[in-house]
């Protein structure tokens, strides 16, 4: 059945089988390393019998110095050897040459298993004289110690190699600095590409500016036609109408924007000969509304509350989103240990502010910032930051009652429990019922237990409940500041829509005043807020209150934000309005908003305020319906006949002197 393999005598073959088609560190180390002496003569296997009986065939037609390798009797000494080679002739130089096919370079170190499982070198044996180890030598009489031969590969790294050590130091450092010179003027040279480009650009730019002249009439006209193209697009293929050639040039009518603004802020010296200002205007007018892509009834507004350099730095504002910010839920955590929360998991942030103390901006996350654990645990809330402003100046004290009359998606509601602590009462209100699904997950996420949701109308409410200490109103708008988060406002707002968000917001700022209690100790105040910068819904707002109800504007508590209008276009306004805070994307770097604060000293409404709410309280003003003629008439009868003869008479002469006077 085969040979016993005897386990104590097993050689160790490696990890596997490819281990053993590979050589191993052992290998290639018995190359380097000098032969073991011998002990004994060693079992030749069948291919290395077969190597010996070639070589005794080689050493019999060889030098007669030189013995049979195999025969027990050792070698020569070196010097007999020496004179064997050297009685050699240029005849015998082929026989020396070694043969290409029977050479082959790392057979003489090539270890191999012989097929009764035991290790085999694959070397020449050759004959031992003395019993010392000697340099082994070939068949074809070379030193096993001489350099092989090398690829082609090699030869070239070799030689490469010492071309590299032939140079000298100073060689070497000249390239060095030859290279480090082709380097520098490289640079210099995109550097002054660079500067010309701009020199170019900016000599462009002048040359527009010197040379700025209105367009006329036929380029406006055509200009209008590649504006308008892409909306009667559909109609035009319908009518065979083909496009014009060349689509508008942004680039030309930015230059052309800061050409005619640097003209209108010199007008009297850089104007041209026979235009007037609103010629400028209307251009600079239709220009923007081309670039920026507003409506004409927008822009105007615009134009009429900023100056023209801010007007161009609001729109920029507006074509950028605004940095995230997050507000930190301090009923579960504090803002340090949420800040090193949010870093270990890759978040880039920083504080607000000063004027915050809860707030963390989010300038880049490897994670998503709505997914992450401390969300979902409540411990953040993603608000913006012109959203914590409103809460702060309501400055809600613990053990209050509260009302959040417009409270979805909740971000203020949970600000509000947060600074009282999950103290007093919050009546979190919203006329949408679908919008309070969010309120309500976020009140149980944040850990809000204070509040109580409700769904009325925001008009009806003194009526529904009223005696709050403080009221909060972030009134529906047309959302003219927060452009960036919905660029549709740009041209989906006309004239109608301002004016009903206004007659709305002054119809809830009425039933918010009515809903607070002047008598409170600690409150009496309400707080109005508007994501919008018209003024028809903010100090026309504001003033058309201060004259319906018993309330005086008293100090936001803010240290930042611009002061409200007292004075827009041909109004006049209250002058406490001063005290009011507007908000701006370009200065502020958070979204458009407003904010007014009241403090209601009479729970009383003013009489007249009171006739022009409710008119049919005024007796002058009742007119009651005519009676109808048949039943008159038959009334008259009835008691005609019920009167007396002598009374009857007396009655119908007096009705006959009165005929002439009433013809």
């Amino acid at each position: 059945m085969g040979r016993k393999l005897d386990p104590t005598r097993k050689e160790k073959r490696g990890p596997g089988r490819k281990a053993r088609k590979q050589r191993g560190a052992e290998v290639e180390l018995a190359r380097f390393l000098p032969p073991e002496p011998e002990t004994g003569r060693k079992k030749l296997s069948s291919h290395g019998r077969k190597r010996a009986a070639k070589r005794r065939l080689g050493a019999g037609s060889g030098p007669a110095g030189k013995r049979p390798l195999g025969g027990g009797g050792g070698r020569e000494p070196a010097g007999q050897t020496t004179r064997g080679r050297s009685g050699f002739s240029d005849g015998n130089s082929k026989w020396l040459a070694p043969a290409k096919a029977k050479k082959i370079q790392s057979k003489g170190n090539h270890v191999e298993l012989s097929s009764d499982g035991e290790m085999e070198e694959g070397k020449w044996e050759e004959e031992e004289e003395d019993g010392s180890s000697e340099e082994m030598v070939d068949d074809y009489g070379a030193s096993s110690s001489e350099e092989e031969e090398l690829l082609p590969i090699e030869k070239a790294a070799l030689k490469q190699k010492s071309d590299r050590e032939g140079l000298s130091e100073d060689d070497s450092e000249e390239e060095e600095e030859e290279e480090e010179e082709k380097a520098a003027e490289e640079i210099n040279r995109q550097k002054m590409g660079q500067k010309e480009e701009e020199n170019l650009d900016l000599q462009l730019n002048l040359d527009i500016d010197e040379q700025f002249k209105l367009p006329t009439n036929e380029e406006i006209e055509r200009e209008d036609i590649l504006f308008i193209w892409p909306l009667c697009e559909p109609a035009c293929d319908s009518l065979m109408v083909f496009p014009p050639a060349e689509p508008p040039d942004l680039h030309v009518i930015h230059q052309r924007i800061k050409g005619n603004m640097e003209v209108l802020q010199d007008f009297v010296v850089k104007r041209e000969e026979g235009r007037t200002r609103q010629e400028y205007l209307a251009l600079l007018r239709r220009d923007i509304a081309a670039y920026y892509s507003y409506s004409d009834f927008l822009l105007t507004k615009l134009m009429d509350i900023f100056p023209l350099p801010e007007l161009i730095n609001f729109l920029e504002a507006n074509e950028v989103p605004r940095p995230v910010t997050i507000r930190t839920n301090t009923l579960k955590t504090r803002r340090r240990d949420l800040a090193q929360a949010l870093i270990n998991r890759g978040v880039n942030l920083d504080p607000l502010g000063k004027w915050s103390k809860t707030g963390l901006v989010i300038y880049d996350s490897s994670v998503p910032i709505g997914a992450t654990p401390e969300y979902l645990a409540g411990h953040y809330m993603l608000q913006g930051a012109s959203s914590l402003l409103p809460v702060m100046a309501l400055a809600p004290q613990e053990n209050e009652r509260i009302l959040d009359m417009c409270c979805a998606p909740g971000g203020k509601t949970s600000y509000i429990a947060q600074l009282m602590k999950n103290t007093g009462m919050i009546l979190a209100n919203d006329s949408n019922a679908e919008r309070l699904r969010s309120v309500v997950g976020n009140l149980h996420r944040l850990g809000v237990t204070n509040a109580v949701v409700s769904n009325c109308d925001g008009r009806q409410f003194p009526k529904v409940h009223g005696g709050f200490d403080r009221v909060l109103l972030d009134a529906p708008c047309s959302g003219t500041g927060v452009i960036s988060k919905d660029p549709a406002v740009k041209t989906n707002k006309d004239e109608k829509d301002i004016l009903r968000c206004a007659h709305l917001q002054k119809e809830l700022i009425l039933s918010a005043i009515d809903s607070v209690n002047a008598a409170s100790e600690t409150g009496g105040y309400i707080v109005y807020c508007t994501c919008s910068i018209m003024v028809e819904e903010n100090e026309w707002v504001v003033d058309y209150a201060l004259k319906k109800r018993n309330v005086r504007l008293v100090a936001t508590g803010l240290d930042f934000g611009k002061e409200g209008f007292t004075r827009f276009k041909n109004y006049r306004f209250h002058s406490s309005l001063k005290c009011t805070r507007r908000f701006y994307p370009h200065t502020h770097n958070m979204d458009g908003f407003f904010i007014a604060k009241f403090k209601k000293f009479s729970n009383a409404i003013p009489q007249a305020q009171k006739e022009v709410a409710t008119p049919s309280t005024v007796p002058d003003k009742i007119v009651e319906p005519p009676p109808k003629k048949k039943k008159l008439e038959g009334s008259k009868a009835d008691k005609e006949q019920k009167l007396p003869q002598a009374a009857l008479k007396k009655k119908r002469s007096l009705q006959a002197q009165r005929r002439p006077l009433k013809a």
